[in-house]
């Protein structure tokens, strides 16, 4: 899809499809809309009374333009009230513009909508991302395509200038999105720790990334014995994935983002019984798919900060090999822990990628896991949960969601809770009491973390929605790439 800006004043645009933004309260057109209405031969008007539109935020509507415009089909998206405009209110609004134009068969679209606080690149970049998330469709496991109608061929954003860097960040981001997508979606006969190397292995050879690929033999060098513990009864091989990107000169920061690997979780003895969700255990990694999404979409832009990308890649399975509960696993950095739940396994993996990444000498780490039910019960599906003890790092991550249209709410990091988690023979059990139990579970992992800033995010309810939800069609949502992104390039 070829996708641009323009300097065009919407009046010349012509094409199949055009995509106005309203306000909601708008009583009165604007001059520039009067006049559009006028050439439409009365066709703007019309629609606004026959739908009763209201410019409502995320409402739409569609008609035809009598034969002989240089438009064939209009399209308004309602933008909500003026004073309550964000920048992802723009980004929706792309998106349903991209989404209505397919519906309506228009091979070519022009978008109009308001610049964000006189910022031409940013708004540009933001509605390139609604339109290329909103068209993004994934058909692999399809034997024939159900969509069979025309595509999007070309979008045009109107009077917006020569944007083309901020189109080309746009498209750089959304293909970080869409791998990070297309990996959780993907059912765990096809995703698993092999081929998770295998997709790092192959951002390392597009873009010259540096990769380590640390092997069971190569982990017990190094004592990971929480994250080994959880590998040993999947007869498929951990993969200890350490991918770096380093750009040209000396890094203004380094930074390392950890995502939770786990590409099946059966629970392991402590099995997951009926309506567990067990089916949807595949999206168990979709903190190592933002993962490798955000390194596919940094290794194109370029920063100017060095960034790891770590994920301790397995199969939490059953088997006569596997840990029981009772068991005591030592990590990488001599805590004990006795395993009270094998199914609370993604904070023992992410325990020695932690110590792990501390050893690189980085300035912050943050984590991103689908670790807890908990989180989803206290916000809900669209919100990630965000525990830090460093004020700084929590601050940077909000805006960097903020910006990126992505909802994150930070949770107390209530100390006191861990005593839930002592254990009367090892330093500490897996899991405590199940109140506030994604707020123990982040104590948890705050205990493989000496100094460094470090914040966890708990993406358990956002990677994934089973309804259209803005730009993202029902399924793998790509959570947290966009934030990510943010962050690594923020000032």
């Amino acid at each position: 899809m070829d996708l641009r800006t323009t300097s065009k004043p919407l009046l010349e645009w012509s094409g199949d499809g055009l995509a106005i933004g309203l306000f909601e309260g708008d009583g009165e057109l604007t001059a520039e809309l009067v006049a559009l209405d006028d050439k439409l031969s009365g066709t703007l008007k019309e629609l606004i009374a026959e739908a009763e539109f209201k410019g409502k935020e995320g409402s739409s509507a569609a008609t035809r333009v009598g034969s002989g415009s240089t438009v064939r089909k209009l399209i308004l998206v309602g933008l909500g009230k003026p004073e309550s405009l964000k920048l992802d209110s723009l980004r929706r609004a792309g998106a349903i513009s991209a989404r209505l134009a397919k519906k309506e068969k228009c091979k070519s679209l022009g978008i109009s909508l308001p610049i964000w606080q006189d910022k031409a690149a940013l708004t540009a970049q933001t509605i390139a991302e609604g339109a290329e998330l909103a068209l993004y469709q994934d058909t692999r496991f399809k034997s024939e395509t159900e969509d069979k109608g025309s595509s999007v061929e070309q979008i045009e954003l109107l009077g917006l200038g020569n944007q083309e860097s901020a189109v080309t960040r746009a498209r750089q981001i959304a293909s970080g999105v869409f791998l990070a997508r297309e990996l959780v979606a993907a059912p765990a006969n096809y995703v698993t720790p092999i081929t998770l190397a295998e997709t790092a292995q192959a951002i390392a050879n597009e873009y010259g990334l540096a990769l380590e690929i640390l092997e069971r033999e190569d982990c017990e060098k190094l004592g990971m014995g929480a994250f080994l513990g959880v590998a040993q009864a999947s007869d498929l091989p951990p993969k200890f994935i350490h991918l770096t990107y380093k750009p040209d000169g000396t890094p203004r920061r380094k930074l390392a983002i950890i995502g939770k690997g786990l590409t099946f979780d059966s629970g392991g003895l402590n099995i997951k019984g009926a309506g567990s969700g067990i089916e949807m255990m595949k999206t168990d990694m979709g903190g190592a798919g933002a993962t490798l999404g955000a390194a596919k979409a940094i290794a194109q832009i370029k920063p100017d900060v060095e960034v790891h990308f770590i994920s301790a890649a397995t199969e939490n399975m059953i088997s006569g090999h596997a840990i029981h509960p009772g068991d005591i696993l030592t990590a990488s950095n001599g805590k004990t822990i006795e395993i009270n739940n094998t199914d609370a396994e993604g904070r023992l993996t992410l325990a020695d990628a932690l110590v792990f990444a501390e050893k690189l000498g980085v300035d912050a780490i943050v984590d991103l896991a689908t670790l807890t039910g908990a989180c989803v019960i206290a916000l809900g599906e669209d919100i990630a949960g965000l525990w830090s003890s460093d004020p700084a790092i929590a601050s940077q991550l909000t805006q960097a969601g903020e910006l990126a249209g992505e909802k994150i709410w930070q949770m107390p990091m209530e100390e006191k809770y861990f005593d839930g988690l002592k254990s009367p023979i090892a330093d500490m059990k897996n899991t405590g009491p199940r109140p506030g139990g994604s707020i123990t579970a982040a104590l948890f992992l705050k205990q493989f973390v000496k100094e460094t800033p470090w914040a966890h995010l708990d993406v358990a309810g956002p990677v994934w929605t089973e309804k259209e939800n803005g730009y993202n069609s029902p399924g793998a949502t790509g959570y947290g790439v966009r934030t990510l992104v943010n962050w690594a390039i923020s000032e």
